[in-house]
C-alpha cells in the first residue's frame, strides 16, 4: 500500500481533491519510488542531484509521508531517544543542536528526556523504549537505565544501539563520545601556575561524577607538573551550578588566607562565584583569578568575561548521532571518540603581581 500524503491536491478535471502519492513525487523527480523513500528514510544513501530533486517534487506535490505506515513497513520509528540529566542547564543547548541537525539530515527525529533526578521519569523512559517507541538512545546521564552511576543494579534490556555521549559509562559495551577531561584539567591548572599562581583553588562537580574524578586527576596533575603542594583546603565542593559556585565563594571568602586563582569546573559555578566575590568589594581578576569549564554561550557575555577550557559542544553532539546512525544502519562504528578541547583566554585570569 503506498503512503497517504495528508495535503490535499485537486485532480484535473474532477474537481476532487486527492492525496498526493510517492508515485507523484518519483514521477515529477524522475525517480523510482524506491528512492524517494530513501532520500526520506535515509537520505546519504541517496545522490546529492537525486536527494534535492525529490525534495522539490514533494514540495511541489504537497506530499507528507505518513510516518505510521512507514513504520509498519520497517518496523522502525524512525525516531531517537536523547536523555539528559537536567534540560535546564545551559551546557546542553549546543549539543542537542548538533545531534537534532545530524539526524534530521539522515531522516530522524528526536525525543528528549529530562531525568532531572528523577527516578519515576528513568523508568518511564526506560520502559518507552523498551516497548520499542524508538530506534536508537543517545545518554548524557551518565549511567546506562537499571543501573546507578557507580555501576550497580542490572542494566535495562533495551535491545536497541545506545551512544554514551559527554559522561563516559565505565563497563559499558558501547560507544562513547567526549572530550579528554583529564587532559583538559591539566592544560588549565598549568595556566594558572604559568601566570605566578602558586595557590590554586578547585571547585569540584558532584563526587559521583566520571567528569568531576577526570578533572580533578587534572588538576593534581598541573600542580604536580609545576611542583606545586596539594591543600585540600583549597579543593571546595560544588555541583555544576550557579547556586554551588555562589556557595564556594562563600567559603573563599571566610579563608583567613585567601587563594591566589580559582579552578572552577563548570562556567555557571566560576560565573556565581565571581558575583559573590564581586558583592564581597573584590576584583576580579585583580584581586583573585577565576577560571571556568565549557565556555557556556554566557561565559564571554560575563563581567569580566570568562577565561574556559572550550568544550566543542556542537561537534559532540554531531559525533553521537553520526555514530548512532551508523549502528542504526548496520555499519560498524567507532568505540570511542575523544573531540580536542581549547584553553580560551579572556579577561577573568590576570598573572600575579
Amino acid at each position: 500500500m503506498d503512503e497517504i500524503g495528508q495535503k490535499r491536491r485537486l485532480r484535473p478535471g474532477d474537481g476532487q481533491a486527492r492525496a498526493a502519492r510517492i508515485q507523484d513525487v518519483a514521477r515529477l523527480a524522475d525517480v523510482s519510488t524506491a528512492t524517494v523513500s530513501r532520500a526520506l528514510a535515509t537520505p546519504d544513501r541517496v545522490s546529492p542531484e537525486a536527494r534535492a530533486r525529490v525534495f522539490d517534487a514533494i514540495a511541489k506535490t504537497g506530499y507528507v509521508p505518513n510516518p505510521a505506515a512507514r513504520s509498519l513497513r520497517s518496523q522502525k520509528t524512525y525516531m531517537v531517544l536523547v536523555v539528559l540529566p537536567d534540560l535546564a542547564n545551559t551546557f546542553f543547548s549546543r549539543i542537542l543542536r548538533g545531534i537534532e541537525e545530524t539526524l534530521f539530515d539522515a531522516g530522524y527525529g528526536m525525543i528528549i528526556s529530562d531525568l532531572d533526578g528523577s527516578p519515576e521519569k528513568e523508568a518511564h523512559f526506560a520502559a518507552f523504549t523498551a516497548a520499542g517507541r524508538v530506534d536508537g538512545a543517545i545518554l548524557l546521564n551518565g549511567h546506562l537505565f537499571g543501573q546507578s552511576r557507580d555501576g550497580k543494579g542490572t542494566p535495562a534490556n533495551l535491545n536497541i544501539p545506545l551512544v554514551a555521549l559527554c559522561e563516559a559509562i565505565p563497563g559499558a559495551d558501547i560507544p562513547q563520545i567526549e572530550i579528554d577531561n583529564r587532559a583538559a584539567a591539566r592544560r588549565m591548572t598549568q595556566h594558572l601556575a604559568s601566570l605566578g599562581h602558586r595557590r590554586i583553588a578547585y571547585v569540584s562537580g558532584p563526587p559521583e561524577n566520571v567528569l568531576e574524578h577526570e578533572r580533578f586527576k587534572g588538576y593534581r596533575e598541573g600542580l604536580r607538573a609545576w611542583d606545586l603542594p596539594f591543600d585540600p583546603a583549597l579543593v571546595l565542593p560544588g555541583d555544576y551550578t550557579l547556586d554551588s559556585g555562589a556557595q564556594a565563594g562563600q567559603f573563599l571568602l571566610a579563608k583567613p588566607e585567601r587563594p591566589t586563582a580559582v579552578f572552577c569546573t563548570s562556567d555557571e559555578m566560576a560565573i556565581g562565584l565571581v558575583r559573590t566575590l564581586r558583592s564581597a568589594g573584590l576584583r576580579v581578576p585583580d584581586d583573585i583569578s577565576v577560571a571556568g569549564f565549557d565556555d557556556i554561550e554566557f561565559a564571554a557575555a560575563a563581567q569580566p568575561a570568562l577565561t574556559t577550557v572550550h568544550q566543542p559542544r556542537r561537534e559532540l553532539g554531531q559525533a553521537a548521532a553520526s555514530t548512532l546512525i551508523d549502528l542504526l544502519q548496520g555499519r560498524m562504528a567507532p568505540k570511542r571518540i575523544r573531540l580536542k578541547t581549547d584553553l580560551i583566554i579572556r579577561d577573568s585570569v590576570a598573572a600575579l603581581r
